[in-house]
């Protein structure tokens, strides 16, 4: 089994605190994907189409700047990667984190916190900045306990 590492954005903190759980539950080491520009709660408000989050989310090609590139993927070979769901799927940053680094040959399972909604197409839109990865779905939480995240720790590994 090789070294783990747990990636993630977290816009309001729910994501950090679970990424945290599995990051201990994993034995993992613990990366926060960035934004350059922070959101705000503004930014967050996905029932104004001009707030930020639903103009990057309704452009497929957007790709919002993360503030660094200093991931140290090259040493793990699983990255646990999580995000919030935002439009059923996961936020473009996502897609920026992906295409900054070279996941070839890496395993990337998925994780997500979301209020009701599932993966949807997330796996299939993460693909594309990760071609030559493996990208599994995971699981979505919403709350979770740390016995249920050790649970699904365990089923992963």
């Amino acid at each position: 089994m090789g070294k783990k590492l747990v990636a993630y954005f977290s816009a309001s903190g729910t994501t950090r605190k679970i990424a945290e759980m599995i990051a201990s539950a994993a034995e993992a080491d613990l990366y926060e994907i960035m934004p350059k520009q922070l959101y705000s709660k503004a930014d967050l408000n996905w029932m104004d189409k001009k707030s930020r989050s639903s103009v990057e989310m309704n452009d497929k090609k957007s790709r919002p700047e993360i503030a660094d590139t200093d991931a140290p993927i090259d040493g793990y070979d699983e990255i646990i990667l999580g995000f919030p769901i935002w439009w059923y799927v996961a936020p473009t940053i996502i897609n920026t984190f992906l295409e900054s680094y070279n996941f070839s040959g890496k395993k990337i399972v998925l994780f997500a916190t979301s209020g009701g909604s599932g993966f949807g197409n997330t796996v299939r839109e993460l693909q594309i900045s990760a071609p030559n990865a493996e990208i599994v779905e995971g699981k979505v939480f919403n709350k979770a306990t740390k016995q249920e995240i050790a649970e699904w720790v365990k089923s992963i590994s």
